[in-house]
Formats: structure tokens, sequence, C-alpha cells
């Protein structure tokens, strides 16, 4: 579909073009997607407030939880799809809009059945959001920039992680006396409506391509389009393109170890708050702010990993982090001073969160067009459901043991999932590269 070649264009005017896309375009994806984790997980935050409000005990919030999970899994693939149509500035715009007031429709939880429901339209309005954003990282930035370009894209979810707890405690304490609302329903009403803002400043500020962007002349466009998807062939139909991409074994294997990811991710980020509850009592802006200092170890992370992965390279960079987060979830459960314990976590982070700029470049090498779209769609659907279960597994752990912290364990196995699925990738990555001049070349494919 789009052939790629080693003979470049001026490196120079590439160099001083890249510069331009960072400055002008990371930030509008870097904000969206901040607001978007925010909005995600500061239900996190009320959590005893909903159980004592609307009789959500630990296994209905983490069943409410994931379910966001599912119906954002389920829309993942259409909704990039619809993107590839329609373009990013129009699709992401709808998206941030669509999940700002939904967001703030939360306020209305009086049961688990009415927080299920909206814990299942924020999911499907959100739909499609991150891998939105790999889509535009990949149609502007060569291969070699892509991993900071994506390192500073997740980046600012961790830094949301480490804000959006001690923000929400200071919402929730510094509204409990305002009238009409409680302080948790205050804290769902104000962070949804940056979301909405955001949609507005994208839909006027996001070139759908570099060929739309103002700030590049004619020829910082073209050395941009070229270093990133090469020379644009015809598309196959959407049928042949999910077809590949579903029986490609790298594809495959990576989509597995990334489920595994998500589920130690979302029941770290989900579950983190009750775990400190039970570490030091119920002060909520207290349990803001630890949480929010455990969350650093994501954005150490994203910090440290783009420059590693340069020396190293992905698959080797998947086998260390997968074998880090299972050390340190197992020390989480040896150890017993609660100090250790919330450092065992922030290195746990580390290595999760820090991780996704790994698993991302490894499937932009290979896939262009319209088989980007669905692909980077499929790789988030199957990490999305990780991010059902880890929620879910981690409630039911709670209800069973009486203590946030055993959900730890589900971490333990992921991070053993992770573990002996990374040679499958290897070998799949080795296969799929000597197999690019026929069949998958065919199907779509680009390298």
């Amino acid at each position: 579909m789009l052939a790629r070649t080693d003979a470049m264009p001026d490196d120079t005017l590439q160099a001083i073009a890249t510069k331009k896309a960072f400055r002008h375009l990371l930030p509008l994806l870097m904000a969206v997607f901040f607001i978007a984790f925010v909005d995600r997980t500061n239900v996190s935050l009320a959590k005893n407030s909903l159980e004592i409000s609307a009789g959500i005990d630990a296994a209905a919030y983490g069943l409410g939880a994931g379910l966001f999970f599912v119906t954002y899994a389920l829309l993942e693939i259409p909704s990039n799809l619809v993107l590839y149509r329609v373009g990013p500035r129009i699709w992401i715009s709808r998206i941030a809009i669509t999940w700002g007031i939904i967001s703030s429709a939360m306020l209305m939880v009086d049961s688990p059945a009415v927080f299920y429901i909206l814990r299942m339209l924020l999911g499907a309005a959100e739909a499609g959001i991150y891998p939105a954003l790999m889509y535009v990282v990949a149609t502007w930035f060569a291969h070699s920039d892509r991993s900071r370009a994506v390192s500073l894209v997740a980046l600012s979810a961790a830094i949301g992680g480490v804000v959006a707890n001690p923000l929400g405690g200071a919402i929730i304490a510094g509204t409990a006396a305002w009238p009409w609302l409680d302080g948790w329903q205050w804290m769902f009403l104000l962070e949804g409506i940056p979301a909405v803002l955001i949609g507005l400043v994208i839909f006027f500020r996001l070139p759908n391509s570099p060929a739309d962007a103002r700030w590049l002349s004619g020829d910082e466009a073209a050395v941009l389009t070229e270093r990133a998807v090469g020379e644009v062939e015809p598309q196959p139909t959407v049928r042949r393109t999910l077809a590949a991409i579903v029986s490609t074994p790298f594809i495959l294997a990576l989509a597995a170890i990334y489920f595994f990811s998500q589920v130690a991710n979302f029941g770290i980020i989900f579950f983190t708050p009750a775990i400190v509850a039970g570490m030091i009592g119920p002060n909520i802006q207290i349990i803001g702010l630890i949480t929010g200092l455990v969350g650093l170890g994501g954005v150490t992370g994203l910090l440290v990993t783009p420059s590693i992965l340069k020396r190293l390279g992905e698959i080797p960079m998947v086998a260390i982090y997968s074998s880090a987060v299972l050390i340190f979830a197992l020390l989480f459960g040896i150890v017993d001073k609660n100090i250790f314990k919330l450092i065992f976590l922030a290195l746990i982070g580390i290595f999760v969160i820090g991780s996704v700029p790994v698993y991302w470049p490894i499937i932009m090498k290979r896939l262009t067009g319209r088989t980007a779209a669905a692909g980077f769609a499929f790789l988030n659907t199957v990490g999305l459901a990780g991010g059902f279960v880890g929620p879910y597994f981690f409630g039911l752990s709670e209800v069973v043991t009486g203590s946030a912290a055993s959900g730890v364990s589900v971490v333990v196995l992921a991070a053993l999932g992770m573990v002996l699925l990374t040679p499958l990738l290897y070998f799949g990555v080795r296969k799929f590269d000597r197999s690019m001049a026929g069949e998958y070349e065919e199907a779509g494919f680009g390298k």
C-alpha cells in the first residue's frame, strides 16, 4: 500500500520541519490525552463516596470501572476507520466534546445501574482517542522520531495521573460545603468542562496532515509526508485489511502482551487510592497527594525510555520491562512496611507506564494508511480488554480478601504472561520482516 524508500530528501529540511511539528502538534495531542486521562480515572477518588451515596461496593465499582473499556474496545476499530475517512481534526474534536459532556454527567450517579450506564457511555464517547493520536504520530513523524512523540503523548497521561488525584482530592474537599451538589459531584462536573474546550481548540487548530499545516512550507510538508508514509498506493478493502491484521502473528503476540500490560496498568491506576487508603486511613487530600507521588514513577519511566530504546531496541526492552514488573510486583507482596510497598508501587509504574513508547513503534514501523488506522485500533482494543479485566479482578480480590492491596497479585500474573509471550513476539517480528515483499505488502502493510 505504501512503499518506503531509502532515498531521503534534504535532512536539514526534515529536521526543521520535525521541530515545527513537535512545537505545534504535540502540545495539542498531549493536552487532549492529559484531559482524557484525568476524566477517565477521576472515578477512583470517588470510590468511597459512591459506596456511601449510591451503594456501590468494591466489586460493583471494579465492574463499573472496567465497563468503560468494554464499549471503548468494541468501538475502537470502527472509530479509527471513521477517522481515516473524515480526518483527525473533526474526529478527535468530536471525541473530546462528547466525552467531556458525559464525564460531567457522572454527577448523576445514584445507583449501580446508572453508574454502569454512564461508564459505558463514557467509553463509547472516548473510543478511538488513543489510536487516533497514534495515527497522527505515524502520519507526521519518521520512524526515528516516533518513540519520542509517543513518549510525550503517554507522558501527558502519566502527568495526568500525578495531577489528577491531588486535584480531584482538592476539588472534593474544597467544594464539600458548596450548595446543590456533594464534593464528588462537583469534581465530575468541573473536570468534564476542559474536555469540551480542548475539543473546540482541536477543531480549529489541528491540521489533518502536513499538507494542511499553515505553519509549514510546501517543501517542509512534503518531506514530513515522505519520511512518515512514503508514496501512497491504492488502498486494500476494509475486509482484507482486517483479515490481514488478525492473521499476522507478530501483531497477535504484541496485542497479547499489550493486553497484559494494561491489566496491570489500569488495575494499579483505579485501585492505588484504595491501596493507599488501606495504609494511611481515609484522608482524601493525603490519599490524592500520595497517589500522585506514586504516579511519578510512570512519568520517570516515560522520560527515560526513549533514550534507552535507541540503544537496546524494542524487543529487548519488552523483555526487560516485563521482567521488572514481575519482580517488583512479587516484592510488593513480600515486604511488610508500607513505605517499601509504596516504593514498589512506584517502580511498577515506571516499567508498566514507561513501556508504552516501546510497543507502538513496533507496529508503526510496519503498518501504513488504512491498515495503520485499523491496526492501531486493534492493538488498543485488545489493550482495553485488559483495561476491563484489571479493575474487575482487582475489585474481586478486594471483596474476597478485604484488602485492596491484594489486587497486586493480578499484576504478578499479568507480568508473567508478558514475559512468556515475549519470545513469540521476537520470532513473529523476524518472520514478518522476512516476508514483507510478499503477501503482507499486498494486504496493505508497509515498512
